[in-house]
């Protein structure tokens, strides 16, 4: 017990550490700095989710004294709470029906990826309100960065170009109502990348108490379609639930294209030219980014709706 209790707080002063060093503001900082949450769910899912408590709670601490309180909570509700909660439903698991005595049936796969993009965007909207007074400084935030990053995109296609001013207005107010959802797709997938990578790591070491699962045989449960309705008709109301509901559209979407990709793999399997076909597929979500990533959500809503089937004499392989 005491161990378990030293290695939660080494791994949140760890944690609390790669937030730290973003104040250098360099490329590698950076990288640390997105690696933070994988200390907090290695202890959670090698030792218990008791030790991934302690490491939370310690660079939540750590924060707030070194930096800000406002600093640690904004680390507790985005980094902090989203690795330990992901870590303990990773190892949920409850006796097998019928099986041999002892044998455990795990939490699934494809609950625990719609728990992630769920967990992706609650996180998301506590950071929102957590760091702006209201939601008129928190839309007027994000229209000047918007701007920015516009006129950057701008002066790297046409230097010494510009737009007109109405033109820029209306165009960083479009950038503006999407970017929950951008952000939403972009956390969803790092805490897909967090989980799957502390696991390995513990797999590796021999201490993940759960065998590695196969991971192209993900499927999300069908109701999560209602989720996802429910979530774009929520987008449309105003203030931070509307904010909500666009990111939460954005970190299902992310979801049902995870999805999509592990039927991919799924369906692939035994088949030839697999290799080569799985190649072209990753280089071609690098080269297309976007629209590629919008395909495949569109293949893992079909794969959610249908179901999908897989002949009996198939033995599922990795």
């Amino acid at each position: 017990m005491a161990s378990s209790l030293g290695i939660g707080v080494v791994a949140g002063l760890a944690s609390a550490l790669l937030i730290g060093v973003i104040v250098t503001a360099t490329p590698l900082a950076l990288l640390l700095y997105l690696l933070a949450p994988v200390p907090i769910v290695i202890v959670a899912l090698g030792w218990s989710h008791r030790t991934g408590l302690v490491a939370a709670a310690t660079g939540t601490l750590a924060l707030m004294l070194a930096a800000s309180p406002l600093r640690g909570l904004a680390f507790l509700v985005s980094t902090a709470l989203p690795a330990w909660w992901l870590a303990y439903l990773a190892l949920l698991g409850r006796p097998a029906a019928g099986g041999q005595p002892g044998a455990l049936e795990w939490y699934p796969l494809g609950r625990l990826l719609a728990w992630t993009a769920v967990t992706a965007a609650v996180a998301l909207i506590l950071v929102v309100l957590l760091t702006s007074g209201d939601h008129a400084a928190y839309e007027d935030r994000i229209r000047r960065i918007a701007r920015a990053v516009m006129q950057i995109e701008m002066q790297s296609v046409q230097p010494g170009g510009a737009l007109p001013e109405e033109d820029v207005v209306r165009v960083a107010d479009r950038l503006a109502r999407l970017a929950p959802a951008v952000m939403g797709v972009t956390f969803t997938l790092l805490l897909v990348f967090y989980l799957w990578a502390a696991a390995r790591i513990v797999h590796l070491s021999g201490r993940l108490p759960r065998p590695w699962p196969d991971l192209p045989a993900t499927q999300m449960p069908r109701r999560l379609l209602w989720g996802l309705a429910g979530a774009v008709v929520l987008a449309l109301a105003p203030g931070f639930p509307g904010t909500f509901g666009v990111g939460l559209v954005g970190a299902l979407c992310a979801a049902f294209a995870l999805q999509g990709l592990a039927a991919i793999h799924d369906r692939s399997r035994g088949r030839p030219g697999r290799t080569p076909l799985l190649i072209g597929l990753y280089v071609l979500l690098l080269l297309t980014q976007g629209i590629a990533l919008t395909a495949l959500t569109l293949f893992g809503l079909a794969d959610t709706l249908l179901g999908r089937r897989r002949a009996p004499a198939e033995a599922p392989t990795a």
